[in-house]
């Protein structure tokens, strides 16, 4: 007999992440192996449970749920993810697929869709909530031949991104460096390169380019 999917819940909710255990509970395939309520546990876990599939919200504290599934898929290409959230705009979508989700719901879709994205997914497929998949397909159809959706985050390394959102949290150089377990002068270094890159000249500017671009929800 083939073992349950292991499946890991990521969302600061507890009440939601509740709900979403007890529904999974009903079905012989699926087994919950863990919940976490940040993004930086989501991506530790990940490497401690080995669960087949993650089932992530995007707005979490610590690291947010793209950055989250960033690091996943780089360290765990195998590990498939789910996005689960309540962010319709094409713009979140298109973020989170190009992290590399495989699938995308909003919070307030049906249980029973819940179940079909898990199990098509964990068959290899892609599912897009039905709620937003016309904004997707009109989102492509407004990027022009041979032009790629791109944002100047791009410019930025994983690490730089990691500062940048901290920074915008409000904490200081050597409060991000205690929280990266990297040293001072790393940090220093890392936010005068991301400040370069964008053109960003205050503590105020980089905390609003952060809000704009989606790294601190």
């Amino acid at each position: 007999m083939k073992p349950p999917a292991r499946i890991l819940i990521a969302d600061d909710h507890t009440l939601l992440r509740a709900g979403i255990r007890a529904l999974l509970d009903t079905e012989q395939d699926l087994e919950v192996v863990g919940e976490v309520d940040n993004g930086k546990d989501a991506f530790y876990s990940a490497g401690q449970l080995k669960p087949d599939l993650i089932l992530s919200d995007l707005s979490m504290p610590k690291t947010n749920g793209t950055e989250a599934i960033q690091r996943i898929r780089n360290r765990y290409p195998e590990i498939k993810i789910l996005v689960i959230t309540v962010h319709k705009t094409k713009e979140y979508v298109h973020a989170a697929l190009k992290a590399g989700a495989n699938g995308y719901l909003l919070k307030d879709d049906t249980s029973n869709e819940l179940i079909n994205a898990i199990n098509d997914i964990l068959a290899g497929k892609i599912h897009l909530s039905s709620s937003i998949c016309g904004n997707v397909v009109l989102g492509y159809l407004a990027t022009p031949d041979n032009e790629t959706i791109s944002s100047s985050t791009d410019l930025l390394t994983m690490r730089e991104r990691e500062v940048m959102k901290l920074i915008a949290e409000g904490y200081r150089n050597k409060d991000v460096a205690e929280y990266l377990s990297i040293s001072l002068k790393t940090v220093e270094k890392h936010r005068s390169n991301m400040m370069k890159k964008l053109d960003l000249h205050s503590t105020s500017g980089i905390t609003s380019y952060a809000i704009k671009n989606g790294l601190v929800i």
